[in-house]
């Protein structure tokens, strides 16, 4: 199964935080699962560690290497993931959140979040 894990789910994860649900823990180590990270979630610890957001303070480089390293996979962002963007309705003001979930329509892929907002979206998404 193809996951599209969230930004704080990322965060969590390469942070070893108890902040990271036991059951997305479970998913993650899966062997069946394949693992993906968005380049809007990079985009996002860039822009909001920049706003000096402590929640956002990881060095989005060593992420980004830390994660390719470990076998997930980058899923960039194209035209069509924007525009599906377009046709979501007005559930969650975020919109790298709302990027997640567009892409993991177009894409077919689970979003695994925490968020209870974003699951709220129709489309292939888990809360975890």
């Amino acid at each position: 199964m193809k996951l599209l894990l969230d930004t704080h789910l990322l965060l969590w994860a390469a942070q070893g935080s108890e902040h990271l649900p036991l059951n997305a823990r479970r998913l993650m180590s899966a062997p069946e699962n394949e693992l993906f990270f968005s380049v809007a979630s990079l985009w996002e610890i860039v822009i909001k560690r920049g706003l000096s957001r402590n929640d956002f303070k990881v060095d989005p480089r060593m992420l980004r290497r830390g994660l390719l390293d470990n076998g997930y996979n980058e899923l960039p962002i194209c035209s069509e993931h924007a525009i599906a963007v377009d046709v979501l309705p007005p559930i969650h003001k975020d919109p790298f959140d709302r990027l997640l979930v567009a892409q993991a329509v177009v894409e077919g892929i689970i979003l695994l979040t925490a968020d209870a907002r974003v699951t709220k979206y129709p489309g292939p998404i888990q809360r975890v």
